[in-house]
């Protein structure tokens, strides 16, 4: 009889080995794509990504990689498709964070909260500077023209990188048309602005004559009586518009100038100028339509950054001279 033979078939044992082997491959394969998804990212510092309108999953894979978000452009796109659900990204400009992983970015791009971009337009305004700080934008494109007086309601205002800045200016503009149309529907029977554009023209004024919120509806007041009085509402900043469009004089104004008869000088005129002297805030349109009740019919500073008013002539000049002399305590004539 011949012996039998003992020990297993190497035969076997190398298939087993392989499979072994192919299993650890595969395990390993598995463990780094699912790792790969929620792993710290490679981006060295917050990344600014546009996803442009109409893009796919795949463009934004390709964007991603080129910035440095993720590490394969492949790579995302598969583990984002079967990860990341149906829900579709979003277009806009987003904020990657440094080392966000993949999950976390495209929890970014679906969730659609994109970056916030701002340009503020501050009360009393004048739109010429208005379209300076548009064009002075470097994150808008296209140009804008210099946009009617009092046309834009100051406020600051979202914006995507790269939006034509017409849009933006669009917006202001539609922005104010409403405020105003409220403001005007809301407005006391005892304000002395017969349209809403009136009512501009004199928020305005009362804009630029002070920039403390609790005294605009004292300065409507008085405004208000001066102009039913038929008196000259002799305000210096209407004395400057017609100069500058607004900006700042920079020097005292010139005697020449408080005479020079024009459409904007109430030095020289009766009743309200041909047009606002800048951009009105709410809170400005609001005074010149809701008026204090008063009988001043005049105001000088009062050297606290506010105004003394007053009743009649012989007070204001009183006052006058009381601020002239704390002038001349500063050193200022």
């Amino acid at each position: 009889m011949m012996a039998r033979r003992s020990g297993a078939n190497p035969v076997r044992q190398l298939g087993c080995i392989i499979l072994l082997i192919g299993l650890a491959v595969v395990a390993f394969v598995g463990f780094r794509f699912v790792h790969g998804w929620t792993e710290t990212g490679p981006a060295p510092q917050d990344i600014s990504i546009v996803v442009p309108e109409g893009s796919t999953l795949s463009d934004a894979a390709v964007l991603l990689k080129s910035a440095g978000a993720v590490r394969s452009a492949d790579a995302f796109l598969t583990r984002a498709k079967v990860f990341g659900g149906a829900k579709p990204i979003k277009a806009g400009e987003f904020v990657v964070p440094k080392g966000a992983s993949n999950r976390e970015i495209l929890s970014i791009l679906q969730g659609g909260k994109t970056l916030t971009r701002l340009v503020t337009i501050p009360e009393g305004m004048p739109s010429i500077l208005v379209q300076e700080r548009l064009m002075a934008n470097d994150e808008l494109t296209g140009d804008v023209a210099v946009p009617q007086e009092g046309s834009v309601l100051p406020d600051s205002y979202a914006f995507d990188k790269g939006e034509p800045r017409a849009a933006v200016l669009k917006r202001m503009q539609a922005a104010m048309d409403k405020a105003l149309a409220k403001l005007w529907a809301e407005r006391a029977p005892n304000t002395i602005a017969k349209s809403p554009q009136e009512a501009i023209i004199l928020a305005s004024i009362v804009e630029k004559e002070t920039a403390i919120a609790k005294e605009r509806p004292m300065v409507a007041g008085v405004y208000s009586n001066r102009l039913r009085k038929n008196m000259m509402l002799q305000a210096d900043p209407t004395i400057i518009y017609p100069i500058t469009r607004g900006k700042p004089l920079g020097r005292r104004i010139k005697k020449s100038e408080i005479a020079d008869v024009n459409d904007y000088n109430t030095y020289a005129m009766t009743g309200l100028p041909k047009g606002p002297i800048a951009n009105p805030g709410r809170l400005s349109i609001l005074a010149v339509l809701h008026p204090a009740e008063t009988n001043a019919l005049y105001f000088v500073a009062d050297g606290k950054g506010g105004h003394i008013f007053a009743d009649t002539y012989q007070q204001h000049n009183e006052n006058v001279r009381k601020w002239f002399e704390i002038r001349r305590a500063r050193g200022e004539l």
